[in-house]
């Protein structure tokens, strides 16, 4: 044997040796950490964290909350481009190796011998990646490189390539805590993987390197390199063409962050019952699947948002143009790409006002602007009338909203804001809550956080405890001038109508329908303040935030229009005092019911054991939680007064509600003073909602913005919707009412048909004595001489 051939021999005899050594210590390896390696089927069965999801009565969804936003697809549903892109950036030989890419191994370990020690560079595959992101921890060790690659090899040896790869895309971290592709692709790009173009294919695939610092809404610059380099990598294995690729490199990456996609808009409910929740299970809710299904009725939800939105638009048209919103800069508005880019940035307000760029200002006033992803519009003359001929220079950004007919209108966002709520009387379950214009925009909830003062719709809290006392509808009381040297008051008041007018002797009804001020402080006045501030309890509010004093009548104190609105409940369920609730029942993804409430809406009639009844959701008797109703007012003094807020409508401040043209409906208008707040609270025995508008920082509305021209078309475009195709239900007349016959002196008639007397629906302590008719032409004397109050 020549010296050659035998250092040829004991090379081979050497490396022989050395495989065998290694395959033996590779092996003993295995044998070691295997039983400690899950099986390949406990990867199959790895429940997917399913998102915390609140629905409407009708199963509509309102929110999704998650701590990672997961959507799986099938491996069959996933488009071929979207494979091609991961297994170019991260596993170009993943169809040929066996869990573990020999090739990639040796070029990390190279690389690890040339940074001296450093792992810049990784070796791993698809299949390595999914056991780690399954089953082990990130530590950079190299045990936990050892189980990651045996935990690999296992994985192939029992399930398909295709099944991996379902897997893999299925859970990889994509960054804005989506978790696999179709949840990233909704988050980034708010569109299907189905919809993707190419360049947005590819910066997906960029992500899961670093899907922090390669994040294309935080860091766009870094995304697109990465983006290219994975357009490269497809190109180089033959997965696009040149021209696609050319073609993908040169679009700018246009992200940013969507929030799930909902049916309708109920941010603020769903905002509610995610925080009522998570008190309850912690952050466990957000991963069991949790079903909340909510008491907002999703047609009188999508009702309320409209109307509050048309609502202030219509006050804020009328309180003039303040302007665009910014000037786009010129090497954005001269770059299509950028100016549909910025607009796209800049987003939509209350899904209602579309950001629009002005190309031209044309001679017969009409305006073309770019509205970027709606296009090109023309907003005609007409269309902006309301802005008082305003001149727009090209770049300057506006805001437009859909009109009639196909045509946009110039709009812009409302400074002023309100709210809208709407109960049903019978349990006080909330159907429709609109907390604000936009909850992205301000998620400070109007309808359970404002406290504001409530104007003259307080007045009916008052004259309820007055028809309690025994005065009656039809009792008069004088609206005359008056001083009061009060303390509480300051040194001297002197309180005035809103029309400046005094009409002497009326009847508690004509006050109420006129919202007269005078009349309604004498009324209070007669009862005793600390009398009916006590009992103010028994429409649900908070004695501490209402004034001991006279000018409570005139709504001086403060409440939220979800108080309001449940104090006028009241009238509308026959008296009884509801709790505001929001929570019908909760399940798990399975169905299981873990809460329900004891009420016909939430398990239907009877409700004798309804799940999780002891389940404590929220301390007893707190907000927004179902309680049993609780009686506070004779049934007859609420049909009364829901009586005497009909004559708000037919002949006071509330005309404007005779359009909708029915007539069980009752209320009241409220305006503070100022102008600061505008209200209209209203009812029939179905439905009872408030509408509020003002400003946050409680600036004045304007001059004759009051309850009946700022806050009644809000309350009659909701109540119009709901009620369109409904019978009229006026609350029903009680049993405990007599029909009375009383003459027009006060007195109760011998007989029905004495001269002059009129019928009347009265309690028993509300009819007076019998008396004698008065001759019409009669005098009495002076009625000045006569007294304030009638019985």
């Amino acid at each position: 044997m020549t010296p050659l051939l035998k250092i040829v021999t004991a090379l081979l005899a050497l490396a022989l040796a050395a495989g065998i050594g290694l395959s033996i210590a590779v092996a003993g390896l295995y044998i070691h950490y295997a039983p400690t390696l899950p099986d390949a089927d406990a990867v199959r069965e790895v429940r997917l964290q399913t998102p915390l999801q609140v629905r409407s009565a009708d199963g509509r969804l309102m929110g999704e909350f998650a701590e990672e936003r997961r959507t799986p697809v099938p491996i069959d549903s996933i488009p071929q481009q979207v494979r091609d892109a991961f297994i170019a950036a991260e596993d170009e030989r993943f169809y040929d190796h066996p869990g573990v890419d020999i090739v990639g191994l040796a070029r990390a370990a190279l690389n690890v011998v040339s940074t001296g020690g450093d792992r810049t560079q990784g070796g791993s595959t698809i299949t390595m990646q999914l056991a780690r992101n399954v089953f082990l921890t990130r530590d950079r060790t190299y045990e936990r490189k050892l189980r990651e690659i045996f935990l690999a090899i296992r994985m192939e040896q029992e399930m398909t390539k295709d099944e991996i790869l379902e897997l893999y895309l299925n859970k990889i971290y994509l960054g804005q805590r989506a978790y696999g592709i179709e949840a990233a692709s909704r988050v980034y790009f708010g569109r299907s993987l189905d919809e993707l173009e190419l360049d947005e294919i590819a910066t997906l695939a960029a992500l899961p390197k670093a899907p922090s610092t390669t994040n294309p809404v935080t860091n766009a610059q870094r995304a697109e390199i990465r983006r290219n380099y994975v357009l490269r990598r497809m190109l180089e294995t033959g997965a696009i063409d040149e021209e696609a690729f050319e073609a993908a490199r040169a679009r700018p990456v246009l992200s940013e962050r969507h929030t799930a996609a909902t049916d309708i808009d109920a941010h603020w409910v769903a905002e509610m019952a995610r925080q009522m929740v998570v008190n309850l299970w912690g952050d466990e809710a957000y991963r069991r699947g949790l079903q909340v299904y909510t008491t907002i009725d999703s047609r009188q939800q999508e009702a309320a948002n409209h109307a509050l939105r048309q609502g202030l638009l219509e006050y804020d048209e009328r309180h003039g143009f303040r302007g665009p919103e910014l000037q786009m800069p010129a090497a954005t508005f001269h770059d299509t790409e950028a100016r549909e880019h910025a607009l796209t940035a800049i987003g939509v307000h209350g899904r209602l006002l579309f950001p629009a760029v002005v190309l031209e200002h044309a001679e017969d006033g009409a305006l073309r602007v770019d509205g970027g992803r709606i296009g090109e519009q023309v907003i005609l003359p007409e269309d902006m009338e309301w802005a008082d001929s305003p001149q727009f220079e090209t770049g300057a950004v506006i805001r437009i909203r859909p009109h009639t007919d196909g045509r946009w209108r110039l709009a812009q966002k409302p400074e002023v804001t309100g709210a809208v709520i709407a109960q049903a009387p019978e349990d006080g379950a909330i159907l429709a809550l609109a907390g604000g214009f936009d909850f992205f925009d301000n998620r400070y909830d109007h309808t359970t956080q404002a406290q504001r003062q409530a104007g003259s719709a307080f007045k009916p809290l008052v004259y309820a405890m007055a028809l309690r006392e025994g005065q009656r509808p039809d009792g008069t009381v004088i609206d005359a001038p008056m001083v009061f040297d009060d303390p509480t008051l300051g040194a001297e008041w002197r309180p005035q109508n809103y029309t400046r007018r005094f009409h002497g002797e009326t009847t508690l009804r004509e006050a109420l329908a006129n919202s007269r001020n005078l009349a309604s402080i004498r009324l209070l006045d007669a009862l005793g303040t600390g009398n009916v501030h006590e009992q103010l309890e028994r429409f649900g509010l908070e004695l501490d935030t209402q004034p001991n004093n006279l000018s409570m009548v005139l709504g001086t104190g403060t409440l939220t229009p979800l108080q309001l609105n449940n104090a006028y409940g009241v009238f509308a369920s026959g008296g009884q005092l509801n709790s505001p609730w929001i929570i019908a029942r909760i399940e798990t993804v399975d169905g299981e019911i873990l809460y329900e409430a004891a009420a016909e809406r939430a398990c239907g009639a009877p409700c004798e054991n309804p799940a999780g009844q002891d389940l404590p959701l929220v301390a007893s008797g707190g907000p927004l939680q179902y309680t049993d109703p609780v009686p506070v007012l004779e049934p007859g003094v609420a049909w009364q007064m829901s009586d005497m807020l009909r004559s708000v409508i037919t002949a006071g401040t509330g005309r404007r509600a005779l359009e909708l043209g029915r007539s069980d409906l009752a209320g009241k208008t409220g305006t503070t003073n100022s102008y600061r707040d505008a209200w209209f609270a209203g009812f029939n025995a179905e439905l009872v909602a408030t509408a509020w508008i003002g400003f946050d920082d409680n600036r004045e509305l304007g001059r004759r913005e009051s309850g009946g021209r700022a806050a009644l078309p809000i309350w009659t475009h909701f109540m119009g919707s709901v009620l369109a195709d409904r019978p009229e239900r006026p609350v029903e007349r009680p049993d405990d009412l007599v029909r009375v016959a009383i003459l027009p002196n006060g007195h109760r008639a011998a007989s029905a048909d004495a001269p002059g007397a009129r019928n009347h629906w009265l309690l028993p302590q509300q009819i007076p004595e019998r008396g004698h008719a008065i001759p019409e032409d009669s005098n009495n004397g002076d009625s000045a001489q006569q007294p304030e109050l009638v019985f």
